[in-house]
């Protein structure tokens, strides 16, 4: 299995849907980011503010990540992770 080095932070935690179909989110307010060894598999999308990644039990996690999403990108493709 590959892994991706990154720093970041959680921002966002989503722990699934109330009786409305909407999402439970739990905003984290982590101070420091943190260096994280990632699955490519966990990662969802990508945007400028934030990575969308899977975690347990169902949940879902928006992390804020150091750089741009030009340099990830940049990164991904190295790995051959970048569709053409």
């Amino acid at each position: 299995m590959k892994f991706l080095e990154l720093e970041v932070r959680t921002a966002l935690v989503v722990h699934g849907y109330d009786e409305n179909n909407r999402e439970i989110v739990e905003k984290v307010d982590e101070p420091e980011f943190m260096t994280k060894l990632i699955a490519p598999t966990r990662i969802q999308s990508i945007s400028e503010q934030y990575l969308l990644v899977t975690g347990s039990h169902g949940r879902i996690m928006y992390w804020e990540y150091r750089g741009s999403m030009d340099e990830l990108r940049g990164r991904l493709a190295e790995a051959g992770l970048m569709l053409p």
